[in-house]
């Protein structure tokens, strides 16, 4: 990761990441380190945007896949969503 990203700048990123922020911790120490304290986690927009917009909740369907790479990219796209049908930026 070195050769993409500096030390502790990059927050983790992705779906109910907690946990897997807390199995890195325990297991990957060193990758756990790497990442900046602070985590991206889009489940939290997607449950603001079920409370404060339901109708908006319902337009992302996820693939339901559960493979590593699948699951990154879906998390990518679906971020991509809040950010332009309910953030609007």
């Amino acid at each position: 990761m070195k050769e993409y990203i500096p030390v502790k700048t990059s927050p983790m990123c992705g779906n109910s990441i907690c946990q897997d922020r807390r199995f890195m911790a325990r297991w990957m120490p060193d990758l756990e380190e790497y990442f900046h304290y602070r985590n991206l986690d889009v489940s939290t927009l997607k449950e603001l945007c079920k409370r404060w917009k339901p109708d908006l909740s319902k337009g992302f369907k996820k693939s339901g896949r559960h493979e590593a790479l699948a699951d990154i990219h879906e998390s990518i796209d679906e971020l991509k969503y809040y950010r332009d049908c309910f953030i609007k930026l």
